[in-house]
């Protein structure tokens, strides 16, 4: 009995999937010009994120440009060994999760907040206004972007100046590892805020408005209904967006670091992707730093699966 009853499991999942490859080429017979359409994206994805994954061979070798990846030396998990023993594994390791956490704890509620405020605004010609503000920041380049927070923050600055009058000092913020966290922090707010918003302030149009009229008869203020309706309204798409921020826990950006950090402040603020960009571009260690980035890489990954996990378990979104 127990055989027979594998053979039509077997049977039965074998008829499904028929079912759905059926299923699919219909779909993409009907509608061929949604699919062709995508062709390009797909295309350029497995170019640029699938084919070079095949460097990471490089990882476990001790790579020398002349002989390639399949003529240089394999030497293991020297790499990983040489990183994890290093002094710069504890300050990379700390210094990255520091600002991770930081854009977790701020960042991400602050965010939200704003798209929230933005939605309570009745104007809309101010409401444009201040989205179109919010958002030029973030389409300005980020080399300009650091020359203007080195101009702000140099010994004449205008954040030094302001910073003068509670300490007295007037000495380059750029040069004092202690106000490293909270200069990224404040750029990133400034940025990345309006566009960041665009996510949620689209969710928050979704929102059915005659909830908002029923709560209102039944005596609820604007904090009540925010509490009770837009929040659970939208709280699919921020819990998607925080499984996809804990996902990235350990992939802080290295351009704006390599743009403003200097030897003075490597204490404070050399992350795990400004090392990999060190130890790879500047001093041609490839096998070494392609080894960092895979451990980065698979520690985003665990990370994601985690909070992907825990998050299918105690509610009903995820993002697989």
């Amino acid at each position: 009995m127990s055989e027979l009853a594998v053979k039509k499991g077997k049977n039965a999942a074998s008829g499904k999937c028929k079912l759905t490859c059926k299923a699919i080429v219909r779909d993409m017979q009907k509608h061929w010009k949604v699919y062709l359409m995508a062709v390009p994206g797909l295309v350029m994805l497995i170019l640029f994120a699938y084919l070079p994954m095949g460097g990471l061979l490089m990882a476990f070798e001790n790579y020398k440009p002349k002989d390639g990846i399949f003529g240089s030396q394999w030497v293991g998990l020297k790499n990983f060994r040489d990183f994890f023993s290093s002094y710069y594994f504890g300050r990379t390791m700390k210094n990255t999760l520091w600002i991770s956490a930081l854009q977790l704890l701020i960042e991400f509620p602050v965010t939200i907040i704003f798209a929230l405020l933005l939605n309570e605004v009745a104007n809309k010609r101010f409401k444009r206004t201040i989205q179109t503000i919010s958002y030029m920041p973030y389409f300005v380049s980020m080399v300009v972007m650091a020359g203007i927070i080195i101009d702000f923050c140099s010994s004449r600055g205008a954040v030094t100046s302001i910073v003068q009058i509670f300490t007295g000092s007037n000495k380059n913020l750029l040069s004092v590892p202690g106000y490293w966290r909270a200069i990224y922090i404040i750029s990133d707010l400034w940025q990345g805020l309006g566009y960041g918003s665009i996510i949620y302030i689209a969710a928050l149009a979704g929102v059915d408005k005659e909830l908002y009229e029923a709560a209102s008869i039944d005596g609820a203020n604007r904090w009540k209904q925010t509490i009770h309706i837009t929040l659970p309204g939208i709280s699919s798409t921020i819990i998607i967006m925080l499984i996809l921020k804990i996902g990235s826990i350990m992939s802080v950006g290295y351009e704006k670091t390599i743009l403003l950090y200097n030897p003075q402040i490597y204490e404070t603020a050399d992350i795990i992707s400004s090392y990999v960009y060190r130890k790879g571009l500047a001093e041609f260690n490839y096998s070494y730093s392609i080894a960092v980035s895979l451990f980065n890489s698979v520690i985003n990954f665990a990370l994601l699966v985690i909070a992907n996990t825990c998050s299918r378990k105690f509610s009903e979104t995820s993002l697989f």
